[in-house]
């Protein structure tokens, strides 16, 4: 299979630049996951034509408040610039026939819908790999393709059922993170597989089938808590704002307010014990080890806590930075994003009249571009119908 992005330029706003460039994706997902890792593949130039259904389209473009000033919900742009919108209503067999005609020129099919979904349209991987050799297919699921194909994939569920809301908030009180992590870790994945597979493409000419799922993106992400079971025999539990293996790694109250201290291991402690006054903390027989810190962690916070509470935050966040101890505000997300433009991130990235966030992998040669904001519902229909009746060789 050879790619087809040339063959469309003439009915594109402009050709894409990146790594990705020439590579066409076919993106039959919704909401988060499945949307992120295409936005990924757009971001690094490749042609992603998003299918969604008349008239609303993606659930998330409804998901608000917030609304940008165009009205859309900002949740929906946060994970689809870089696409183009076709509306195909796949019950109806011209659209669902359009859909294939969209399948036989893509290089990637990505889709997160429930099992059986695509199948019922023909749409499955064993319906189409016979013809398509060479296509890269990736199934995005809650629960894996077997016995937890038909439970439906949310990222609160799979942080419920998945162990890690057991290890956040107080302890005792399971709490959700505060973004879809799951939903973006396995997006991740999916754009891992994806480039992985046409990779080997390359090499062999072959597609191949890539899934992913939330559970199972969820357990590789919890790391070392995973491991701690996997390895280890034991169930983490939560610990609140402190870690689970190290101390002090934790916010520790100050006179306006906490900072984080993340001292990771013994001469960062000495530094720390130093900087803020009490030297003797870091031979004490108590506190002379991260495992012995670890061990008496409420003693040592509460030695700790009356040093720094003479001064402000951000006076402990200059004298500590200054000695190599790693600490930091409690930002809010505005103030994030001002801290990422003070040390020249350059965290926002305008299209147009629309800011969007940067895409945080900077590539020498094929940098990250941002070509075009959202699209509405069939903004692209024109132009990638007339695209697909150009035919083209397979």
């Amino acid at each position: 299979m050879t790619t087809r992005l040339g063959d469309m330029s003439e009915h594109l706003a402009g050709p894409p630049v990146g790594a990705l460039q020439g590579v066409v994706v076919a993106d039959f997902t919704r909401v988060l996951a499945g949307p992120y890792a295409t936005m990924l593949l757009a971001d690094m130039g490749a042609d992603v034509v998003k299918v969604e259904r008349p008239p609303a389209g993606d659930d998330t473009r409804s998901w608000g408040p917030p609304f940008s000033e165009d009205g859309q919900a900002t949740y929906f742009q946060s994970v689809n610039r870089n696409k183009r919108s076709i509306a195909l209503e796949l019950d109806d067999p011209a659209d669902l026939a359009v859909a294939h005609k969209l399948v036989a020129k893509a290089d990637v099919l990505v889709h997160n819908h429930r099992h059986g979904g695509m199948e019922k349209w023909g749409l499955g991987y064993e319906q189409l790999a016979p013809d398509h050799p060479g296509l890269v297919y990736a199934a995005i699921s809650g629960f894996g393709s077997g016995a937890g194909a038909d439970l439906p994939g949310y990222d609160l569920l799979a942080q419920a059922t998945g162990g890690l809301m057991s290890l956040t908030g107080p302890p005792g009180d399971p709490t959700k993170v505060g973004v879809a992590i799951v939903d973006v870790v396995t997006g991740l994945h999916a754009a891992v597989g994806i480039l992985a597979a046409l990779r080997w493409r390359d090499l062999t000419g072959q597609g191949q089938l890539v899934e992913v799922d939330l559970l199972t993106s969820l357990l590789s992400a919890l790391v070392n808590h995973s491991s701690a079971f996997v390895s280890g025999g034991v169930i983490p539990t939560s610990t609140g704002n402190a870690h689970a293996s190290i101390a002090p790694y934790e916010p520790l109250p100050t006179a306006d307010g906490p900072i984080v201290v993340a001292v990771g291991n013994d001469r960062q402690f000495r530094r720390f014990t130093d900087a803020i006054g009490a030297p003797a903390l870091a031979d004490d027989p108590r506190f002379l080890t991260n495992p012995a810190r670890v061990q008496h962690r409420e003693e040592l916070v509460a030695a700790l806590s009356p040093c720094l509470q003479g001064h402000t935050a951000d006076y402990w966040q200059r004298e500590l930075t200054a000695v190599g101890v790693p600490c930091g505000t409690i930002n809010d997300v505005g103030a994030a994003f001002g801290l990422a433009e003070e040390l020249g991130l350059d965290p926002i990235a305008p299209i147009g009249n629309t800011r969007t966030t940067r895409n945080p992998i900077h590539l020498q040669a094929t940098p990250a571009s941002y070509r075009t904001a959202s699209p509405s519902v069939g903004q692209d229909d024109q132009g990638v119908r007339a695209w697909l009746a150009d035919g083209g060789s397979e």
